[in-house]
């Protein structure tokens, strides 16, 4: 029977049942010891795991989610159709070095598509030992192919047949063919300690008489229990790394452990005895085989660190058994700050990575300028207690200043040390610790990083040594997004020169515009808008948006938009504007295409003629409150075909009517249908005021104003015709 991984009901049977057979089939075909299946779910662009054997769920909750665009096996795989074979670590680090970085283990992988025509349902995935050097062989490549194939057949007609093959739930739970008593066996054999034998589920399958002995409580009331119910200290962050790396790598590992309390509901007797371990160390050994792991527990000497201002051992990298995993955290951090752009992204992703791998619940960054240190990022500590520390110069004695002027971090591990550093300091909390890291680049200062816990704690000399690590990788990124914001400002200072100033005041019609340029790299945009006075009183309203970012997309706006006016001021009907604004984009040739839509406006009698060149299609608002989407004929985008046509469409604009040009920064979303932000889009303006058009337009903009990483820049561009003057 499987289960998912949260211990709720199953799915449907057919579909468990070929998603179990493919998963186990697959694995042992290939001397794997676990595998899972990653389907498509209901998000676009979101595969989800839903099904896992031969590993505890519970251990590879992160991977339960895969985005189909991030460096990872499994999204290359369906990305591509193409399967992704890593025969050892090694390669794994020089194509995937972002999965090494949270998985840095030795281990084989992989990842078989499943699909069946073009239908791509999902992959197959198969964990089996390294094999440095050595790939799958034509046998074993044959087999895996063949599961996934077998696979692809199955889900492709259950869903023929009206059933559900999407997955938006938790992972279903295989158990490993060879779990049990025969494990339970084979771990009394290989040691006679105390020892648990674990099943790859993760769950006590054997407890000895010794192991119930130092637990205190009964073997037989461990068995069938998770591992980390049993020996709950085990889900300590550090102590975890050591179990995931033995299920996912086959490979041994000892380690010191500060144990505790079994069982937070043992009977008194029980409670006195494990009371008793608390403050033991304890020598954990882990021995992986193929039907599960043997835990032994025994006896142990405290570690070479372990001092006594250390309030809760164990936590942090406060003793050996935290090394290892503290290896891959300099590299996880790293890997996610060259992603980052922006001071903003920078610090949102020291929030993200920093404070979970050290149970820290507070964080300050502080940026130098001037001599003086502001604050550019904060999170955790109470509203409005850093501000008194904002613009400090480098005078004051302060830890966050003392720390950057002399390049040396400062670690407290207790409230009471570090107000008795530094009397009369302000302190927002009685009990926690503090440590305070230099921000230096390549010698030179960029700021100050304050950590905070909520705990007393203690930093251990490689805790200290990986925290200023960290520290100068920080820093080097946030010297990095400061010259980008700088350059990002000077740019978004070009876009705004080649942007209309002013708009034209008619009588008749009132327009307006706004430009909002994108926020996600801040990297200028192509998208423009204009107003035309023509020959004979009519005006030429026109949108565009150049493919691409940067200078150059915003050169070729305003050679575009120079085009348009020039064809314009011509005389020249839209088609003609359009046709020879997209030969002259093709004689440039700078490597870009264009959209646009021109709509030549007569404000006397509301007659309007559009062309328009593979541009998202206008919007029209009645005077009844009803909003519509045009269909306004079209030919392909600008600079791409020389003999292009472009059809023109007439439109009538009544008094009172708002017609809307926009481009498709305000309609798209990453991850979302085109269509569903137009159509929010047409909702929006049907529930707009008509008047004045500057509230209409400021509120069609508003949504997008608000979104802190925007990929795309906007233009918007209303137009209305009215009784009177135009406001």
């Amino acid at each position: 029977m499987t289960a998912r991984a949260d211990g709720s009901g199953p799915a449907p049977a057919a579909r468990d049942r070929a998603l179990a057979r493919a998963v186990v089939g697959a694995a042992r075909a290939v001397g794997g010891y676990a595998g899972g299946v990653y389907l498509r779910s209901g998000t676009d662009g979101l595969l989800r795991m839903a099904v896992v054997t031969g590993l505890p769920g519970r251990l590879f909750r992160p991977w339960w989610r895969m985005q189909v665009n991030r460096p990872y096996p499994v999204a290359e795989a369906y990305r591509t159709g193409q399967a992704v074979h890593l025969p050892d670590a090694e390669s794994a680090m020089r194509r995937f070095p972002q999965l090494m970085a949270g998985l840095p283990f030795r281990f084989g992988s992989f990842c078989e598509p499943v699909g069946a025509g073009p239908e791509r349902f999902g992959v197959l995935l198969v964990l089996r030992p390294a094999t440095p050097g050595a790939v799958l062989g034509a046998g074993e490549r044959e087999r895996l192919r063949a599961a996934a194939a077998g696979l692809a057949g199955e889900l492709d007609a259950l869903r023929a047949a009206g059933e559900a093959v999407l997955w938006d739930g938790d992972p279903l739970c295989v158990p490993w063919p060879a779990a049990g008593a025969e494990a339970a066996r084979e771990a009394v054999d290989r040691l006679g300690a105390a020892v648990l034998s674990v099943d790859r589920q993760g769950a006590v399958a054997f407890a000895n008489a010794a192991a119930g002995e130092l637990l205190g409580r009964p073997a037989a009331l461990l068995c069938g229990r998770a591992l980390w119910e049993v020996l709950p200290w085990l889900g300590q962050s550090a102590y975890e790394d050591h179990v995931r790396g033995v299920f996912i790598s086959g490979e041994p590992a000892r380690f010191a452990a500060r144990c505790g309390l079994a069982d937070a509901d043992a009977d008194a007797d029980a409670g006195a005895d494990a009371a008793r371990t608390a403050a033991e160390w304890l020598s954990v050994g882990l021995y992986p085989g193929p039907s599960g792991v043997t835990v032994t527990l025994e006896a142990a000497e405290p570690p070479a660190y372990a001092p006594a201002s250390v309030a809760r051992p164990g936590v942090g990298l406060g003793s050996p058994a935290d090394r290892a995993s503290a290896l891959y955290r300099p590299v996880a951090l790293a890997i996610a700050l060259t992603e980052a752009v922006t001071a903003r992204q920078v610090s949102a992703v020291v929030t993200e990575e920093l404070l979970p791998a050290f149970g820290g619940r507070q964080l300050a960054i502080y940026m130098l300028d001037e001599r003086h240190l502001y604050l550019a990022w904060e999170t955790g500590f109470p509203t409005g207690f850093l501000n008194r520390f904002d613009g400090v110069s480098l005078h004051e004695r302060l830890p966050g200043v003392e720390t950057l002027t002399s390049g040396r971090p400062l670690f407290f591990e207790s409230m009471e040390q570090l107000a008795a550093a530094y009397p009369g300091i302000p302190l927002d909390a009685e009990v926690g610790a503090r440590a305070f890291l230099p921000l230096i680049a390549s010698g030179r200062p960029v700021g100050s990083c304050i950590l905070g816990f909520d705990q007393r704690r203690g930093f251990s000399p490689e805790e200290r040594t990986v925290l200023t690590a960290l520290a100068g990788l920080i820093a080097q990124a946030l010297e990095r997004a400061r010259r980008y914001d700088s350059e990002a400002a000077l740019a978004r200072g070009l876009q705004a020169a080649l942007l209309p100033h002013r708009l034209p005041v008619r009588g008749e019609v009132a327009t307006v515009g706004r430009y909002l340029p994108g926020t996600d790299g801040m990297e200028v945009g192509g998208d423009w808008y204009d107003v035309i006075e023509t020959d004979g009183g009519r005006l030429a309203l026109v949108i565009g948006d150049v493919q691409g970012h940067g200078v150059a997309a915003a050169a070729t706006m305003g050679q575009l938009r120079s085009a348009v006016r020039a064809f314009a001021l011509s005389g020249n009907a839209p088609d003609q504007v359009v046709r020879g604004t997209n030969q002259l984009l093709i004689d440039l040739d700078p490597g870009q295409f264009a959209s646009c839509c021109y709509v030549l406006l007569d404000p006397g009698s509301g007659r309007a003629l559009a062309a328009r060149a593979g541009h998202p299609q206008p919007l029209l608002r009645r005077t009844d409150g009803r909003a519509e989407v045009l269909d306004l004929a079209g030919g392909v985008l600008l600079g791409i075909d020389p003999g292009a046509r472009y059809p023109v469409t007439e439109v009538a604009l009544a008094p009172g009517e708002v017609l809307a040009l926009y481009t498709d920064g305000l309609v798209e979303t990453p991850g979302a249908d085109i269509d569903d932000g137009v159509e929010r889009l047409r909702a929006a303006l049907a529930a707009a005021r008509p008047s004045p058009l500057t509230e209409t337009a400021d509120r069609l903009v508003a949504e997008a104003a608000r979104t802190p990483d925007r990929p795309d820049d906007i233009a918007l561009l209303l137009a209305s015709r009215t009784a009177g003057p135009a406001a």
